[in-house]
């Protein structure tokens, strides 16, 4: 085998590694899912009521955002594992043997993409409960599913740089909550962002999470004639830009987190 098979070969190790890691602590995966499935029935039967969404139910106009707070909210426990395995030194282990140094990363960030299709499964079975539905061609939706799993690949690698630069769980949990938390709800995920007050109105519609959900939107047929056109040039042309932010964050954040990962091992 070439260099290449074998880092291949040696990431799939550390992916199902990790894979068999959150299947033996529920917990990881509990909360990623059901916290997803509390705002689903929170924002549609309590919120709903209240937010009128013109030519379409509130229920689908939420669920994409809901489909992006769960791949931002999954993205954390990248960094949380590698926190884990920094502080128990398994990285230590690993640098004894006789693996590819890219199988680490590589592998936990794969094994995210597993755990993000789970979470976007359930949430779309929730979501179909609630009144959520697909009105675009099936090659338009799967380009949807495809672009969401391909920007929580990305925002994997930013969470892991996160995590290695940081190095301790309690520290990077404060941390990845305060990045996130805003990303998602200084956006249009649970209304249009036009609706905003003062300087909050361009930071949503510039905010590459609002970019994914429009997107998103758009490839699931999730949209209303009724409902204006969004002003701002991401939003405009939300499919291709929220591709290329996915490519931008693996561009600039594979190379940081690598870098990162090999200082904290050799120490």
């Amino acid at each position: 085998m070439n260099t290449l098979q074998l880092a291949v070969a040696d990431g799939m190790t550390i992916a199902k590694r990790n894979a068999l890691k959150i299947r033996r602590a529920p917990d990881l995966l509990g909360g990623v899912v059901i916290l997803p499935i509390v705002f689903v029935l929170l924002f549609t039967y309590v919120f709903g009521s209240m937010i009128n969404v013109p030519g379409m139910s509130y229920a689908e106009y939420l669920l994409p955002g809901i489909f992006v707070m769960t791949i931002t909210s999954s993205g954390q426990i990248t960094g949380y594992t590698l926190t884990q395995d920094l502080q128990k030194g398994i990285f230590d282990r690993f640098r004894t043997l006789p693996m590819s140094p890219s199988a680490v990363l590589t592998g936990q960030t794969v094994s995210d993409v597993i755990m993000n299709l789970t979470s976007i499964v359930t949430m779309a079975l929730v979501g179909l409960l609630v009144g959520w539905r697909i009105h675009s061609s099936p090659f338009e939706a799967a380009l949807g599913f495809l672009m969401l799993l391909l920007f929580a690949y990305a925002f994997s690698w930013v969470t892991a740089t996160v995590a290695l630069a940081l190095r301790t769980p309690e520290v990077f949990n404060n941390v990845a909550t305060i990045m996130s938390f805003p990303l998602v709800f200084l956006s249009n995920a649970f209304v249009d962002s036009a609706r905003l007050p003062g300087p909050l109105k361009p930071i949503a519609e510039w905010n590459p999470v609002s970019t994914l959900i429009q997107a998103a939107r758009e490839l699931f047929g999730n949209t209303s004639p009724a409902i204006p056109a969004p002003s701002a040039w991401p939003l405009q042309h939300a499919v291709p830009v929220s591709f290329l932010w996915s490519v931008v964050l693996l561009a600039v954040f594979v190379p940081l987190a690598t870098r990162l990962y090999k200082r904290a091992v050799s120490q």
